[in-house]
This record gives C-alpha cells, sequence and structure tokens, in this order.
C-alpha cells in the first residue's frame, strides 16, 4: 500500500514477520526506511517495534523521517496495533506527540 504526495512515496512492505516502510522522493534516487519487527501481544494487540530510522544524507532535512513515522502511526490507528518506540527518532516523535500515547506499547 503505497502513500503519495507530489514530491514524496512511501510503500510498505512485509519483510519475514517484521517490516518496512521506504519513502523516496521525486526525482532522487536515495531511499529511506523505517524498519519495524515483531513484538509480541500487549493488552490483546498486536506490537510493532520501531527498531531503526534510517534517512540518507542527500535528502535528510526535508522532513521525510517524520512523514515514515507519521505513516506508521497512521497504519497503528487504522489497524489496531501498538508500536514501541525503541528508535530514538521514533521515541522522540512520541514525546512530542502526546496524543499518540495510546498507540504506544
Amino acid at each position: 500500500m503505497g502513500e503519495q504526495s507530489t514530491e514524496l512515496t512511501i510503500t510498505h512492505h512485509v519483510q519475514g514477520q517484521g517490516g518496512c516502510y521506504f519513502a523516496v522522493l521525486r526525482n532522487s534516487s536515495h531511499e529511506a526506511y523505517l524498519q519495524w519487527e515483531p513484538g509480541g501481544i500487549q493488552a490483546g494487540k498486536e506490537v510493532r517495534i520501531a527498531a531503526h530510522t534510517v534517512v540518507p544524507r542527500a535528502i535528510g532535512g526535508r522532513g521525510v523521517a517524520a512523514a515514515l513515522v507519521m505513516r506508521m502511526v497512521a497504519d497503528a490507528k487504522r489497524q489496531g496495533f501498538l508500536i514501541r518506540p525503541d528508535c530514538s527518532y521514533v521515541s522522540a516523535k512520541f514525546a512530542a506527540n502526546p496524543d499518540w500515547a495510546a498507540l504506544k506499547a
């Protein structure tokens, strides 16, 4: 499933038991990603561990990492899973968005 804007395309790919959100800017060959791993069950809901967010320097500073986190949060709201923000960037975004507290494992 993809999410597109005029500049940024985000896709989600399941890989084994985990998955990865990929972001590509138009007219760029660089790809950013947010990788998640399975984290078991908590309060009857699936937990996905946000493990790593990587944005190549060439496309940094354009909100790509934030867009990846926003996509994962949107999926969590829609699909009903929880996010354990092990990645320091994802953890900082959760701290900055207290309205996401119900999604945090």
